[in-house]
């Protein structure tokens, strides 16, 4: 019973990561007054953090597709360096 309910929460924990920091920047962009340059980074951040949630939650799923997997690193990588740009951005303007 126990490996059964594991099995079925893992793809949910997996995508947990992603989905929190895609929150994060949504709520940064929701409380600050920044400039459209910084809320645009804030918002890519934060769709490709999404994105890569559901690539993993979906490769949690399938693990035999590659492309998911491929998917969910370079959309990982690319929230990544919207929200590095967007925080030094941030330092420099505010």
């Amino acid at each position: 019973m126990a490996e059964e309910f594991e099995s079925l929460i893992k793809p949910i924990r997996n995508a947990a990561s992603p989905g929190t920091l895609a929150a994060l920047s949504l709520a940064a962009l929701k409380i600050g007054d920044f400039p459209r340059e910084l809320r645009i980074g804030l918002l890519l951040g934060a769709i490709m953090f999404l994105l890569s949630a559901f690539f993993i939650f979906f490769y949690s799923i399938y693990p035999t597709r590659r492309t998911l997997w491929t998917s969910a690193a370079v959309t990982f990588l690319l929230g990544l360096f919207c929200l590095t740009t967007s925080a030094l951005a941030m330092l420099f303007t505010v």
